[in-house]
C-alpha cells in the first residue's frame, strides 16, 4: 500500500511538473518549430498576400541566387558583422573592466551604461536620426565647429553603412557589459593576489588572468552579437529614409527579406531569403562552436 501511494504521489508530481512547463513547450512548438517548418514550405511556393499559393519547388532559391540585390545585401550584412562585432566585444570588455573597479559612484555608472539596453529601439533610432541629420544634426554641428564639412550620414552610400554600425554598437554594448560584469565577478581574487606576489602589473594581470578566465563570457558575447548583427533590421528601417540614395548601401538580408515579403508581397520569395539567412547564421555559429575549443578557457 505504501509503495502504491508513493507511486501515485510520484506520478502526481510528474504530472504537475509537466503541466508547469507545458505552456512554454506549446509556445515553442507553435511559434518556433511550426512557424519554422511553415516558412520552409512557403519558400517552396509562390505565396503572396492573395490567392492560393502554388508549389514551385526551388524556383525562389534560383531567383534569389540570380538576384544582384541578394549578394549586395549579403555583402552589407557581412560588413556589419566585420565592423560591429569586434567593436562591441572590445568596448564591452573595456567598459565592464572599468565598471568592475571599486570606485565611488560605480552603481550610478552601471545604471547609466545599461540605459541603452532598456530604451526602445524606436526611441534610439529617432535620437540618432536627429543626431545624424545632415542639416540640423548635432554631430555635423560639432564637425562644422572644427572646420569639417557636414557629412550625409544617412544618405551617402560611402558612409551610411558605418553610420548604422555606429548606432548598432552604441545600442548593443550596454547589454553585453552586464554579461561581462557577471563573468568578472566570478573570477576569484586569489589569482590576482598570487600575480601581485609574483610581481605582475595590472596590464600583465589583464592579459594573463582576466582575458583567459573571461573568455567564456566573451565567447557568449561574440556569438550573440554575431547573431544579432546578422538579423539587423530595426535600426536600418527606422533611420534610413526609404528609397534614398543610402538604402541600397545599408540594406541587410533582414531588410531585403522585409522589402520582398511585406512591401512587394512576394512572401514565398521572402521566405526563401529568411531560410538563406538561417543557414548562414547556423554555419557561422557552428564554426564558432568549433573554434571556441582553441581559445576559450574554463576555470575548473
Amino acid at each position: 500500500m505504501k509503495s502504491r501511494a508513493r507511486n501515485q504521489l510520484r506520478r502526481g508530481e510528474i504530472l504537475a511538473g509537466y503541466s508547469m512547463i507545458a505552456p512554454l513547450y506549446i509556445g515553442l512548438i507553435v511559434f518556433y518549430l511550426f512557424a519554422f517548418g511553415q516558412n520552409i514550405y512557403d519558400s517552396l511556393t509562390n505565396k503572396s498576400s492573395f490567392g492560393v499559393p502554388d508549389f514551385v519547388g526551388l524556383a525562389n532559391y534560383i531567383k534569389m541566387f540570380k538576384a544582384p540585390y541578394f549578394y549586395q545585401a549579403l555583402q552589407n550584412t557581412l560588413m556589419y558583422v566585420v565592423i560591429c562585432v569586434p567593436l562591441v566585444v572590445v568596448f564591452s570588455v573595456l567598459v565592464a573592466v572599468l565598471l568592475n573597479v571599486g570606485v565611488r559612484g560605480t552603481g550610478a555608472y552601471r545604471t547609466l551604461s545599461f540605459l541603452p539596453a532598456v530604451t526602445l529601439p524606436a526611441a534610439i533610432a529617432l535620437m540618432w536620426k536627429w543626431l545624424l541629420n545632415y542639416e540640423f544634426g548635432l554631430i555635423n554641428a560639432l564637425l562644422n565647429a572644427f572646420g569639417i564639412s557636414s557629412i550625409a550620414w544617412l544618405s551617402d552610400p560611402q558612409v551610411v553603412l558605418f553610420a548604422v554600425s555606429m548606432v548598432f554598437v552604441w545600442s548593443s554594448v550596454s547589454y553585453q557589459v552586464i554579461v561581462l560584469l557577471a563573468g568578472l565577478q566570478g573570477i576569484s581574487s586569489n589569482y590576482y593576489e598570487a600575480a601581485r606576489i609574483d610581481g605582475a602589473g595590472r596590464v600583465q594581470q589583464f592579459f594573463s588572468i582576466t582575458l583567459p578566465l573571461l573568455s567564456p563570457s566573451i565567447f557568449f558575447v561574440m556569438v550573440t552579437s554575431i547573431i544579432n548583427v546578422f538579423q539587423i533590421f530595426d535600426i536600418i528601417y527606422l533611420i534610413i529614409p526609404q528609397y534614398s540614395s543610402g538604402t541600397a548601401a545599408s540594406r541587410s538580408l533582414a531588410t531585403f527579406f522585409f522589402e520582398e515579403a511585406f512591401i512587394k508581397f512576394q512572401k514565398g520569395y521572402g521566405a526563401a531569403i529568411a531560410v538563406a539567412l538561417f543557414v548562414v547564421i547556423m554555419v557561422v555559429t557552428l564554426a564558432q562552436m568549433w573554434f571556441q575549443k582553441k581559445w576559450v578557457h574554463y576555470d575548473e
